[in-house]
């Protein structure tokens, strides 16, 4: 059985791994116009051909403001998305933002540099003195600071929620890519909040040393947060979450300056604003940024109960594969030996470089990795880990996933972040996992010792785990479901080409 399975699966694969990626994009289009079962995935396949749409087309001729929304309806046309009363009321409302945004600037929002002060010690006024991102407003001691004329409100952002697989992520896409405004950025949330701590500890790193005797307080998440109104007036966030008391401690600094400085915000979630950050660490002191963040953002519920990504059914070969099936191994070896002939380089370990320390994968060949759970999840990794394993592979094979129990939380939530990851940089993954990917995440599993110890550690009550999410596994559970429905689009067909990186590009093994 095994002899007849592994060439049936690996020739699948293959087979749309090394087809043209220009020519395969127009089959899909063609594809997908004639199927009743259409997808979610293909919209992002089709729409280079799609935006290029007949003059005729009764979607071509539509305003300026209006771009992203006649390029839904090629989409529709060409058959690569359904037509969604929902999704194309949020994407009314934010082509009218699209519209404003074409002229827009924060520059009216950000006061010019403080004047230097003179400072005996020379760090005293560290914050305030020699930081090129402190307004003058925030320079309290600066007598020569003038009261500024009042100025309109910025443009309200947008924060679209909704269930998994509902189209948000795609309609804040198709948003992005027609806002003419070069001013511009679009990043998964974890990226940023790994960005904005790497500039505070950059900041704190290049603080002169404190001479004896003389003290001095600095925050550099005022100064980061100007640093990046400079750089940007519009932020496009992906996949909105809190889970993380550092995070929760500083955004509403953060985000309070940002939005003050005219930094426009559009973002999605699977959560509403209220249950961010839900039973939480210290919620209370979180809950003004989620005040905040509905006085600048337009808050929207996007969810049609349907999940597009479990309609795509044209699926790219096997690549989820259980460990009980019989030949199962020997179908992700040869699988990996097929993908490797096209590397111009050699099986072997491979030795990142994150945050300045060592992340060893044992087995890689060019953009090629073959790893297990254990190595991925079972370490103490996290977002920065998986989005250089990203950056440098396009293609992983996650061997022995086990079924994540509640003891499992922490190795679930790296899993889930992993997928994150992966999916928002077209990461191909191929699985051998113990259970189904719908019954993958169990919750039960009984307690954890490091939960008790835990408990310990921060003097709380045995209640105290009944509630919090830290104990409960509650974001964990939820945060499932959307790693669930992305696997299901990670195995279709017009992911997998998508994905591909090798088409006309050399890999290096460095």
């Amino acid at each position: 059985m095994a002899a007849r399975t592994v060439p049936a699966a690996v020739g699948c694969s293959i087979k749309f791994l090394l087809r043209d990626a220009v020519l395969a994009s127009r089959q899909i289009c063609r594809l997908s116009a004639g199927c009743t079962g259409r997808g979610y995935t293909s919209w992002r396949t089709c729409s280079s051909s799609a935006s290029s749409g007949s003059p005729e087309s009764p979607a071509a001729d539509v305003s300026a403001s209006a771009e992203a929304i006649g390029h839904y309806d090629r989409l529709v046309q060409c058959g690569s998305l359904r037509n969604d009363a929902q999704q194309r009321h949020v994407l009314q409302q934010l082509a009218q933002l699209q519209h404003t945004l074409k002229k827009y600037s924060n520059s009216t929002y950000l006061s010019p540099p403080p004047p230097g002060l003179d400072s005996k010690d020379g760090s005293s006024q560290l914050g305030k003195d020699n930081d090129p991102y402190i307004t003058a407003a925030e320079n309290k001691g600066g007598e020569s600071a003038a009261k500024e004329e009042p100025t309109p409100r910025p443009p309200k952002g947008f924060y679209i929620y909704g269930d998994v697989g509902t189209g948000k992520t795609m309609l804040m896409d198709l948003f992005y890519s027609h806002v003419e405004n070069t001013l511009k950025k679009r990043v998964h949330f974890n990226g940023f909040m790994l960005d904005i701590h790497k500039r505070i500890h950059w900041r704190k790193q290049s603080l002169p040393k404190r001479k004896l005797g003389k003290m001095f307080t600095y925050d550099p998440i005022s100064p980061v947060a100007m640093e990046i109104s400079h750089e940007t007036c519009l932020l496009c966030f992906d996949e909105f979450q809190v889970t993380d008391i550092a995070d929760a401690m500083i955004l509403k600094q953060l985000f309070e300056t940002l939005f003050k400085t005219g930094v426009v915000v559009v973002a999605t979630s699977n959560r509403p604003p209220d249950d961010l950050y839900k039973n939480g660490l210290q919620r209370d002191t979180f809950l003004p940024f989620i005040d905040m963040l509905k006085e600048y953002c337009h808050t929207i519920c996007l969810d049609a109960g349907i999940d597009y990504r479990r309609l795509d059914k044209v699926a790219s070969g096997k690549l989820y594969y259980l460990t009980g099936e019989p030949g199962a191994e020997a179908s992700l070896d040869a699988l990996f030996e097929e993908l490797a002939l096209r590397q111009n380089s050699v099986t072997g370990p491979r030795v990142l470089t994150v945050l300045g320390r060592d992340l060893t994968l044992e087995k890689s060949c060019g953009c090629i990795a073959d790893c297990t759970f254990d190595e991925l999840c079972g370490r103490p990794l996290g977002a920065s880990d998986y989005l250089e394993i990203a950056r440098l592979f396009d293609t992983v094979f996650i061997r022995h996933v086990p079924m994540l129990t509640l003891a499992l939380k922490d190795q679930a939530r790296r899993f889930t972040t992993l997928i994150d990851n992966f999916y928002d940089n077209k990461v191909r993954v191929v699985l051998l996992a113990t259970a189904p990917l719908d019954r993958l995440f169990v919750h039960s599993g009984g307690e954890d010792e490091r939960d008790r110890q835990l408990l310990d550690d921060l003097g709380l009550s045995g209640e105290a785990a009944e509630r919090l999410t830290l104990f409960t596994a509650e974001e964990e559970i939820f945060a499932f479901q959307r790693t669930v429905s992305r696997l299901m689009e990670m195995q279709t067909e017009s992911y997998w080409i998508k994905g591909d990186r090798g088409h006309g590009k050399t890999h290096m093994n460095t």
